[in-house]
């Protein structure tokens, strides 16, 4: 019995390639796409690696588009879905003072309720039949609250917590939760991930460091299809763990917090040049964020 699986933001980056290769492992895949004209290059690269994936038009930040899309998927699947991987998401880029209330909004109603929404659609059959795999793909700033994009990490965190928690309330249910925590991966996202408020003037160095980390990380970016192994691993393994870190930088940036004392952490932010916070930054994580590969 072939494997039916979701995924979400199909049509770039980790969601695309995560399509593609869970489909070249035998499952039947439906990838979910905000706009069907815009998924060329999704059909090419499917069709040049020898595999199908159904696209289904739906938006995760919208309560109706998500319940029609998934309506469609288990109308066609018999009301079966095994995996779901929520990955669609979005950036942006605001320290905390700068960031509005509603882009705090904007960026948590998908990254985190998207999440939500695709989640409870396929929950209730998953539940009936005893097994099932959740993935929530989050990000290395869900462990570690990252400089100048305050809406992206605070989502993020909030996805991470409520990954946690479903994963304790479905396992008596013989449903799998695993949380993915990229580091920086080759993706379209980073060339349109450029803009800043700028509305105080305050941040200039805030912004700086994060687009320096950015740009050091692009130079050594993961392939997306190393991700897409990893989330295939998570769903298939005996041995199943709940996070998973991957990608450039996040093992090390992950573990290198964890050994850190909050007052250290903070301490890095009170550094005056960027000289200073690029060599804190190398002792504590072991990356050079002057190697722009």
């Amino acid at each position: 019995m072939t494997t039916i699986s979701v995924v979400t933001g199909a049509n770039s980056g980790i969601g695309r390639a995560t399509a593609i290769h869970l489909a070249s492992q035998g499952h039947t895949v439906f990838g979910t796409v905000r706009s069907l004209d815009k998924a060329a290059k999704l059909h090419a690269m499917a069709e040049a690696a020898g595999v199908e994936v159904q696209l289904v038009e739906l938006d995760v930040a919208d309560d109706q588009s998500v319940r029609d899309g998934f309506a469609q998927i288990l109308d066609r699947t018999g009301g079966v879905v095994d995996v779901l991987v929520n990955n669609a998401g979005v950036g942006g880029n605001a320290t905390a003072e700068e960031c509005t209330a509603e882009m705090h909004l904007e960026v948590m109603n998908i990254n985190l309720c998207g999440g939500v929404r695709c989640a409870q659609a396929v929950l209730p059959g998953m539940r009936e039949r005893g097994r099932g795999a959740i993935v929530n793909v989050t990000s290395v700033v869900g462990r570690i609250a990252a400089l100048a994009q305050s809406a992206y990490v605070t989502s993020k965190w909030a996805f991470e917590g409520w990954s946690e928690q479903l994963a304790q309330e479905v396992a008596p249910f013989g449903i799998r939760v695993a949380i993915i925590e990229p580091g920086v991966t080759k993706s379209a996202i980073f060339a349109k991930n450029i803009d800043t408020p700028h509305v105080t003037g305050a941040y200039d160095a805030a912004y700086r460091r994060m687009f320096q980390m950015y740009a050091a990380g692009i130079g050594h970016a993961t392939d997306p299809f190393e991700v897409a192994a990893v989330i295939h691993h998570a769903v298939t393994t005996d041995s199943p763990v709940l996070r998973h870190a991957v990608s450039w930088g996040a093992k090390e940036i992950i573990g290198g917090r964890a050994a850190m004392t909050d007052e250290e952490w903070v301490a890095m932010g009170a550094l005056a040049t960027d000289d200073e916070y690029y060599d804190a930054f190398q002792r504590a994580f072991g990356l050079d964020l002057r190697d722009l590969g």
